[in-house]
């Protein structure tokens, strides 16, 4: 996963905690056998206090026939809030469903529905939670207490930072800022607004916002949010290549983090640890947090942090020459990134979803009340005469054509927005959940018919060193560059996809091992010798090729890339800008390029390594 990936899991949590933990705040009292004051006091305590909060539970169960039927709303909100602070999830959902639907007390109900739409949020039903949202905000005009406004706010602010929506999600922080009462809502506030600035590609926080969002979770003291700011700053630093400054910002926080106890976040700090001290060198800090995120993150498969730690001690067992473990890491690696970014594919579709099903059904209102008073008119003309009366069904016709053009158009954009969901957003080419469905479904036509194919992983040289020279911007319009040197030499039934980072994938049906090597072979050249452009004329680029083949690895997707990438790495290690096949039995010789340009393509049937001209190596 690379450095740009999303760092939102915390945030998602942080704010599943505060809303149920937000309440009337006060000091402990005495038990008393009064219904509204066991409420009370049962709302005022922090769930992680479960022995106080079940004598209180335990009390209100002795009190039922007591209970007047709003209360027992009450008190079942209070038990399905502390359920789904345990983490089942699956069965507090009904209950604060049923409970926001069923109340009369504005307040609980408005409580109740933004305690739904983060678990919806938790259980990945993201259409439903964007569905809910809307009546939320409708209500909160309405709600005057200050603590659950917080909650509505909070809610919406995260949601559209998930959805990509950076400055609706900014706006709800503004307001936060803006009516917080005390140091951690300002702290939640600027931590919401830092986040959707940083998710939007921001590489640095305006000084201002740096200086308030600080001064206020440093007053808040080491709540969630405020650590989660920490973080965030580290996260920042990050981005901006200062890992020294990452590592002690997340060491210092650390301790705090663990002694908060709170899983998510401290996976994800241990994660990015992991991945701060594999950027500076030190392989064995790397390790070591890597492995306790992967322990804090066991009931987590497939979210960011594990992905990232994964992808750590991936990288760290490749350095130091452990092939076998690299290439399990590798597996588990890519399993965990698959799912983190269906999750986030997800949000994004289903907000676009539920904005045209509101778009869609506003103007089938619109059309209706159009409808009928044209109808209306009709019958008021009917008594004119018929060439008047011809006039007005022609109106009506004109707006029954207006509503289907509207209804063409929303579908048009549904399927465009479900096309972009399948594509990388910088090379236009497939994204890695896309090509490994693509692929697969190939290799299956292939299987059928006995047909041969071919996988080629091609990594870009020293790819992280452009980044770091001459920037991101630039950086980006190398991957640029190289897409369309492979695309020159691509059919149109070749899977071509990005898989990461500088990294690309492509299958190609129906292709011999022989032909593939060819086809390599003038896509390292075509790569290698790529025309720049103005804005990136000085930088030379290479890629290493590796590549497998159905005859020796087996029509299985995974078997294909694990035996492509081992051969990658041994393009890698041989000294980059050449094209490498796994071992096998009948590839046991080695050849050079210039075989090839001699006549001699015979040759490739053994071929096992390609080596770059004399010259291509000197410049290397």
């Amino acid at each position: 996963m690379d450095h740009a990936g999303r760092y939102r899991s915390v945030f998602a949590y942080c704010a599943l905690l505060l809303l149920f933990v937000a309440g009337v705040v006060a000091a402990a009292a005495p038990v008393s056998s009064d219904p509204a004051q066991l409420l009370r006091q049962a709302e005022s305590i922090q769930p992680s206090n479960h022995t106080e909060f079940n004598e209180l539970m335990r009390r209100l169960d002795e009190l039922t026939m007591r209970l007047s039927p709003q209360q027992e709303l009450h008190r079942r909100y209070l038990a399905a809030r502390q359920i789904a602070f345990a983490g089942n999830y699956a069965a507090a959902l009904p209950a604060l469903t049923a409970i926001a639907d069923q109340t009369v007390d504005p307040v609980l109900a408005f409580r109740a529905s933004a305690s739904v739409i983060d678990l919806l949020v938790a259980e990945s039903l993201y259409e439903e939670a964007f569905a809910r949202l809307n009546p939320l905000m409708d209500q909160l005009p309405k709600i005057k207490e200050n603590d659950v406004r917080m909650q509505g706010l909070g809610v919406a602010a995260q949601l559209y930072n998930e959805a990509g929506q950076y400055d609706a999600s900014i706006r709800y922080a503004d307001q936060i800022i803006k009516e917080s009462t005390n140091a951690e809502s300002a702290c939640r506030g600027w931590f919401y607004k830092s986040d959707a600035l940083f998710e939007s590609g921001s590489a640095q926080l305006p000084i201002d916002q740096l200086h308030s969002g600080t001064e206020a979770c440093g007053k808040a003291g080491n709540t969630l949010f405020s650590l989660s700011f920490q973080y965030l700053l580290a996260s920042f630093d990050m981005r901006q290549g200062r890992h020294e400054s990452a590592v002690r910002l997340l060491q210092a926080s650390y301790p705090e983090v663990l002694q908060a106890g709170f899983p998510p976040q401290v996976s994800e700090f241990e994660a990015t640890l992991a991945k701060a001290y594999w950027k500076d060198g030190d392989l064995a800090s790397a390790s070591k947090f890597a492995s306790s995120a992967l322990t804090t993150n066991a009931n987590r498969p497939y979210s960011e942090s594990t992905a990232n730690a994964y992808q750590v001690l991936y990288e760290v067992d490749k350095k130091m020459g452990d092939s076998s473990s690299a290439l399990a890491n590798l597996e588990k690696y890519v399993v965990a990134e698959e799912g983190y970014l269906s999750r986030l594919s997800a949000k994004t579709l289903a907000y676009q979803i539920v904005k045209q099903k509101v778009l869609a059904k506003k103007l089938q209102i619109d059309g209706l009340d159009k409808k009928n008073k044209i109808l209306t008119l009709q019958g008021e003309l009917d008594r004119q005469a018929a060439e008047t009366s011809r006039l007005y069904i022609v109106l009506l016709l004109l707006v029954l054509a207006t509503i289907a053009v509207w209804t063409y158009r929303i579908k048009r954009s549904q399927l465009r927005f479900m096309k972009l969901a399948r594509r990388d957003g910088l090379t236009g080419i497939f994204n890695r959940q896309h090509f490994v469905n693509e692929a697969e479904l190939q290799l299956h036509y292939c299987r059928k018919s006995s047909r041969d194919a071919c996988l080629v992983l091609i990594d870009l040289d020293h790819f992280k060193a452009v980044n770091d020279t001459h920037g991101h911007a630039v950086g980006d319009r190398v991957l640029q560059r190289a897409v369309t040197a492979c695309k020159a030499h691509l059919r149109s039934t070749d899977i071509f996809g990005r898989l990461g980072g500088e990294e690309f994938g492509i299958l190609l049906p129906e292709c011999t091992l022989a032909q593939v090597l060819v086809l390599a072979e003038q896509i390292r050249v075509k790569i290698a010798t790529a025309s720049a452009d103005e804005d990136a004329s000085d930088i030379p680029i290479s890629a290493s090729f590796g590549i497998s083949s159905v005859v020796h690895s087996g029509y299985e997707l995974r078997q294909l890339l694990i035996h492509a990438d081992e051969a990658l790495y041994r393009a890698k290690r041989k000294g980059r800008n050449r094209v490498s096949i796994i071992n096998h039995p009948e590839c046991d010789n080695s050849t050079t390029r210039d075989d090839l340009v001699d006549g001699n393509p015979h040759l490739l049937q053994g071929t096992s390594t390609f080596r770059s001209a004399p010259s291509e190596q000197a410049n290397e």
